[in-house]
């Protein structure tokens, strides 16, 4: 046995494995070699191919505190299968050290960044290296969407040609409604599969005396963000992908028809006076953070909330996921025939020193077993086809995990590819403007007036 490497030996549905000086011991592992629902022969598969004892891999990323103990737990199994330690730091400014690092020439191995956009940057300078055609063939097998995610993680070089940059490594959904299971059992309401029905749905709520939704902007100085998810969500049920990629670059100008539309389709929820407790001018001021609120009064002040899979995080104390509140598909327009988008976000493992070492992190990164693993811990989710969805802590997790697979479209938050000035700020004040009655076409035409102005 080679040392430093972690070595199987099959005997029945039993794995044995012995595990060599300088590696991980059992003991650092977060499951027991062998044991769970994990994809142990992947797991295996990797081991026999790579040794890199001695070395070091240095890692930076944004992640800190607990999120960055779950990553550490992760890469333990790199270090067992391969020998080699591995060094993560983590820090809320990483998108500024990563560039002072690039200045100084002393970037890490790895870098993971929280979104592709910097790194899409670096790219272009030379300063990322590209993994090859290969990588995108791997994503097109073996996660859903898998065209989407390609998409994502390739970007043009120094030499002006596409090249594919990164691994995703954890994701978030926003294409979800929370609802409370009591309340609509006590109605007699089904989970709506289509965008007709939910439209067919809000009417029914209002037409028994209730109220369908509880919509809030209020974010301090982010207030209108959660109105761009709505309308990227409409681009994506409204409009093939291709033409929202346009859209997000300025491909198509801001007030085109079509983005005017996909704004008027929030608004057939937002301005609604029956629709939310407040109306209009309540949507615009209530507190993202507090609007979830009115699931759990009695009786209901809203029936539903469409926000990311981040929001039980902001439930009224005790309200408990699975029991008191669960969630459905933001679903798709029937008429549009779009198959089933999600917009979320991700995280961007790239490497950026051309080693041995730092290749063969990506490709553990790429095997089912380092998702499973990171799965288990909870508040990681992953659209990996071979990842054992059993690992998932909570029937919740699952559930959001088997929304992922399900996708046939991945897009990022739009406002968050918009350039800044755009993205996190002209776009938000502008849903704020229309929720407050400024017409689509004005608001739409302000964004693209500003965006032509920064060009």
């Amino acid at each position: 046995m080679t040392t430093g490497r972690i070595h199987a030996l099959m005997g029945g549905s039993a794995l044995a494995l012995c595990l060599i000086a300088g590696a991980a011991t059992a003991q650092d592992l977060l499951h027991e070699p062998g044991t769970g629902p994990f994809s142990w022969d992947a797991y295996q598969a990797f081991a026999d191919e790579y040794d890199f004892t001695g070395q070091t891999l240095v890692i930076s990323g944004a992640s800190t505190g607990e999120d960055k103990d779950k990553l550490e737990r992760v890469f333990a199994y790199f270090t067992a299968a391969t020998g080699a330690a591995v060094e993560l730091s983590g820090s809320d400014s990483f998108e500024q050290d990563i560039v002072i690092g690039v200045q100084a020439g002393t970037t890490p191995d790895i870098a993971m960044f929280p979104q592709p956009g910097l790194a899409q940057d670096l790219a272009a300078q030379g300063n990322v290296v590209a993994l090859g055609p290969e990588t995108a063939a791997w994503y097109e097998e073996a996660f859903a969407a898998g065209p989407s995610w390609a998409d994502l993680a390739t970007f043009p070089g120094p030499d002006g040609e596409e090249h594919t940059y990164g691994m995703f490594f954890g994701t978030d959904v926003k294409s979800l409604v929370w609802y409370s299971p009591e309340a609509f059992d006590e109605m007699g309401y089904d989970i709506p599969e289509t965008m007709e029905e939910l439209i067919a749905l809000s009417d029914q709520i209002v037409e028994d005396g209730g109220t369908p939704w509880c919509i809030g902007l209020g974010s301090g100085a982010a207030t209108g963000w959660p109105a761009t998810d709505w309308v990227e969500d409409m681009m994506l049920r409204t409009q093939p992908p291709e033409v929202y990629d346009q859209w997000v670059t300025n491909e198509i100008p801001f007030d085109d028809p079509r983005v005017v539309a996909a704004i008027e389709a929030y608004g057939q929820f937002a301005l609604n006076p029956d629709y939310t407790p407040g109306g209009p001018e309540g949507v615009a001021t209530e507190d993202f953070r507090d609007s979830p609120d009115g699931l759990f009064d009695f009786p209901p002040a809203c029936y539903m909330h469409r926000q990311a899979s981040f929001i039980p995080n902001f439930f009224p104390e005790g309200i408990e996921v699975g029991v008191d509140a669960d969630f459905f598909y933001f679903p798709p327009f029937e008429s549009a025939d779009l198959g089933r988008p999600i917009l979320g976000s991700g995280g961007l493992v790239t490497v950026m020193n051309d080693t041995p070492i730092a290749h063969a992190f990506i490709a553990f990164l790429q095997t089912p077993f380092a998702h499973e693993m990171a799965i288990s811990q909870g508040q990681f989710l992953t659209p990996h086809l071979q990842a054992n969805p059993d690992a998932y802590p909570s029937e919740t997790q699952r559930a959001l995990g088997e929304i992922l697979t399900g996708a046939t479209v991945f897009r990022f938050d739009g406002s968050d590819l918009m350039p800044g000035e755009i993205g996190t700020d002209a776009f938000w004040s502008a849903m704020v403007d229309y929720t407050t009655g400024t017409p689509a076409e004005d608001v739409a035409a302000a964004v693209q007036d500003r965006w032509s102005s920064i060009q």
